[in-house]
């Protein structure tokens, strides 16, 4: 019989293949402002980290004031490539399926970016209401405040559930609620989770056994 009684899954990068889209519309605006960013340097420098922190950072990298419609921009350009491109990560589809408890998806991104990329890939009917976005408190990770919604939400203590994460924010934000955090490390190219999550795992396909 599992330890958990819920999971609370990360969105881009665990549930859906959003990271290397997200990051070429952003490291394309960026330099059309002259940032001169490579695709490899935008998904190890941001990869997990808040809009705020990813604007800031250009901000810092372009000869002129970032523009004020940059994040709506970015927000219709990256829908647009989503729309286009978006997948499930490979195996996920088939945990979901096969998951004998509660879950849940809490996620850096507005709600309605998770509810798109669900969508997009066919996984939506899975979450039905419950998303939980850091947008909505306003609290970003490594803050702990939106895994904590949303195990109170769905009814369970923070040591009943378990989060899969992929982002070291992500993993530092579960075990600041008192988490335990498994580290999704497919595409974690900074070798950043090992060590640091309870445990890590690169295969979508070791989720159910590991939780069980």
């Amino acid at each position: 019989m599992s330890k958990y009684k819920c999971v609370i899954f990360d969105c881009d990068g665990v549930l859906v293949d959003s990271e290397i889209i997200a990051n070429t519309v952003m490291v394309d605006m960026a330099n059309e402002l002259g940032a001169n960013l490579t695709l490899d340097y935008a998904i190890k420098t941001f990869k997990g980290a808040s809009m705020q922190f990813c604007m800031d950072h250009i901000a810092h990298r372009i000869p002129q004031r970032l523009p004020n419609d940059f994040l709506p921009r970015f927000r219709q350009r990256s829908f647009e490539a989503f729309e286009k491109n978006i997948q499930p990560i490979e195996g996920v589809a088939e945990v979901l399926e096969n998951l004998q408890m509660p879950f849940c998806v809490a996620s850096s991104g507005p709600e309605n970016k998770i509810r798109l990329n669900l969508e997009l890939t066919g996984l939506l009917p899975h979450f039905e209401d419950n998303i939980f976005s850091c947008f909505t408190i306003r609290k970003w990770k490594p803050d702990p405040a939106v895994f904590l919604w949303a195990a109170e939400t769905m009814g369970f203590k923070p040591e009943e559930c378990v989060v899969i994460e992929d982002s070291i924010s992500g993993v530092n934000a579960a075990k600041n609620g008192g988490f335990d955090v498994f580290g999704f490390t497919k595409h974690d190219v900074n070798n950043e989770l090992e060590g640091n999550a309870t445990l890590t795992f690169n295969d979508m396909s070791e989720v159910l056994e590991l939780i069980h």
